[in-house]
């Protein structure tokens, strides 16, 4: 979660300072070099209190540790997703990246997994007194979920359940306890996180079981360190009490998902074809304003493509962008904007614009898709 508030309060999760150091290791011994992501919490963060620097980095230091080596954070924005691992972890800039998919599908043979460490994916939101424990148990009810998650999919089928959609589950938490929302569907890890850090621990969280829903993240390296990865697999298992502890201290939800029944086919698709794990554990869950975003668009972006993207020329369309490059949409558009089409006249935005603000561009842009 990319907490523009959080981010300040981080200190709140400090619990000891010494697990979260680098580990202790001979001068000789080489850094094992993690990826992680510097604005992202409840998994990783470049400026949190050192106490509390994230989930992953934790877990990080630990392996490290128990390795007997010096742990080297590599940071890199999980936002470009899969593209960011090639760049990094594939490209041989760090040596691991923590909580990734143990999908074999998941970018090809390259890259390679340890055995499971976590059980990540959504839960419901729900005041202490709630009874919900399954779909129907919604009814009624008006349910935050985010943009373009497999919750919005699965209740956008569903007429007798009100939807409240929110950029991001920051937004969706502050709507919930705001009173506009009864219960959340959210991504957990975020959803737990806001709850104790924002909301004094006021809902209880209930992991969901179904497709794109949960999955069990692992520890991912390239296919080159095949020993690297059998190493970190024999201290796993002595690491496991560890690893459930800084889980707890980041309320990062744990135990049995229920099964969130009786969805049907037509939603499970639904579902399935908003989102995917992968993009849930590697982009979880920035804060965009695409209201913002608008403007800049209209500011810098309309005298070629259009006020509010609105142009007769298909070429420059950006409202069929999801038609023209479906999953590749935001791989696409990041590329194109920071490195610019120089022999058509579009310069590299990278040098105008921040990367917040380019964000903020792409979350209007998502607004105003046909379909």
């Amino acid at each position: 979660m990319r907490a523009v508030q959080i981010l300040g309060l981080a200190a709140a999760l400090a619990c000891g300072a010494a697990a979260s150091q680098a580990a202790v290791a001979p001068a000789s011994a080489s850094p094992l070099r993690l990826c992680a992501d510097p604005a992202n919490l409840p998994f990783s963060s470049s400026t949190a209190d050192p106490a509390a620097p994230g989930l992953y980095v934790e877990i990080g230091s630990a392996v490290a540790q128990a390795l007997g080596r010096p742990l080297h954070t590599v940071w890199s924005l999980s936002i470009f997703g899969k593209r960011n691992l090639r760049t990094t972890l594939l490209a041989g800039q760090c040596d691991l990246a923590v909580g990734l998919p143990a999908e074999a599908g998941f970018m090809g043979p390259r890259l390679i997994f340890t055995q499971p460490i976590l059980q990540l994916g959504y839960a419901l939101v729900l005041p202490p007194d709630s009874p919900a424990r399954s779909i129907d148990d919604l009814k009624g009810l008006r349910v935050a979920v985010q943009f373009g998650s497999p919750p919005q999919g699965l209740l956008a089928a569903r007429s007798d359940i009100t939807s409240v959609t929110a950029m991001d589950p920051e937004e969706a938490m502050r709507r919930l306890a705001a009173g506009e929302a009864d219960a959340a569907f959210l991504w957990g890890a975020s959803a737990g996180y806001i709850n104790r850090v924002l909301l004094n621990e006021r809902y209880r969280l209930v992991p969901v079981q179904g497709p794109q829903l949960q999955f069990q993240a692992a520890i991912g390296l390239s296919n080159k360190q095949p020993g690297l990865r059998d190493e970190v697999d024999a201290v796993l298992p002595a690491l496991a009490p560890r690893i459930r502890e800084l889980s707890a201290k980041y309320a990062v939800t744990a135990g049995a998902p229920v099964v969130l029944a009786a969805a049907g086919s037509q939603q499970l698709a639904l579902a399935e074809a908003l989102a995917s794990p992968a993009a849930a554990a590697t982009a979880d869950a920035r804060r965009v304003d695409p209201g913002k975003g608008k403007e800049i668009f209209n500011s810098t972006c309309a005298h070629c493509h259009g006020p509010s993207g609105v142009v007769e020329d298909r070429k420059i369309n950006l409202r069929r962008l999801q038609l023209k490059y479906g999953e590749q949409l935001e791989e696409t558009y990041f590329t194109t904007v920071n490195g610019g089409r120089p022999s058509k006249g579009m310069p590299a935005w990278k040098e105008v614009f921040t990367h917040q603000d380019l964000s903020d561009i792409l979350g209007y842009l998502r607004t105003i898709q046909e379909k």
